[in-house]
């Protein structure tokens, strides 16, 4: 059995508004034993392309390769657009040493509940992947179940939208008019959630069947599963 542990500490500043969630790199970042135009940081797999939308969005002319200044790139892109990174797993089990989600087992989640009330000024998290097994909206339902919240739909479209309430504090109980009961006033935080269609290409498959991209496919017949990639991103980031 694989021990696979997360390479990467979340990063995430003071001002991160907008929090991108996902599960494990591929193992090979937990070994150090990169290909060529890998970037030693979180999303650095070249073959799963989130950089690549982030770069052909705001045309950043991006490095891929194992150099500093390519991590320095993408650093620097987050801390301007005030984004972070904060997968969901933390650690787990493999029979297999692949990348697959499915094939992860006595998965250990990070606390992402915790990172939210530490950083306050976060609210939106952006799911690399939907709500299929083992993907991050799918753990993350798990996570925030255990703290007795769920998420709340807001739109079923592709990419879907949830809203969760997240406690903030509770005010000192008041009394209610011609009552003598106490009644306890809560407020809370909303933190919108995105699940954006996974950028792996396993994905392809799902997106070839998508109603709209198969319209965008008619009227172009150049149009591919990056530009729709891109087209989804481009909305959310």
């Amino acid at each position: 059995m694989f021990k696979h542990t997360h390479p990467y500490k979340p990063f995430i500043k003071d001002d991160t508004t907008k929090l991108i969630v996902g599960t494990l790199p591929p193992p090979r970042f937990s070994c150090g034993e990169l290909l060529e135009k890998d970037v030693d940081f979180c999303y650095g797999s070249y073959y799963n392309s989130l950089w690549l939308y982030i770069d052909e969005i705001y045309n950043l002319k991006l490095r891929y390769d194992n150099s500093q200044q390519a991590i320095n790139e993408r650093k620097q892109f987050l801390i301007k657009h005030k984004i972070g990174i904060c997968d969901i797993v933390d650690a787990c089990e493999r029979e297999k040493v692949n990348a697959s989600d499915l094939g992860m087992e006595n998965v250990k989640l990070r606390n992402l509940i915790g990172y939210l009330k530490q950083y306050p000024n976060i609210d939106t998290l952006l799911f690399t992947g939907g709500n299929s097994k083992n993907g991050p909206e799918y753990f993350f339902r798990k996570h925030i179940k255990t703290h007795g919240l769920k998420l709340e739909i807001i739109s079923s479209d592709i990419p879907r939208i949830h809203q969760i309430k997240l406690p903030m504090f509770s005010k000192p109980a008041i009394s209610v008019a011609n009552d003598n009961t106490k009644q306890q006033c809560e407020e809370f935080r909303i933190i919108k959630t995105v699940s954006l269609t996974s950028a792996s290409g396993s994905a392809n498959r799902a997106i070839g069947s998508m109603p709209l991209y198969q319209q965008l496919k008619n009227s172009n017949p150049n149009f591919n599963t990056f530009d729709f990639r891109v087209l989804q991103y481009r909305e959310f980031f």
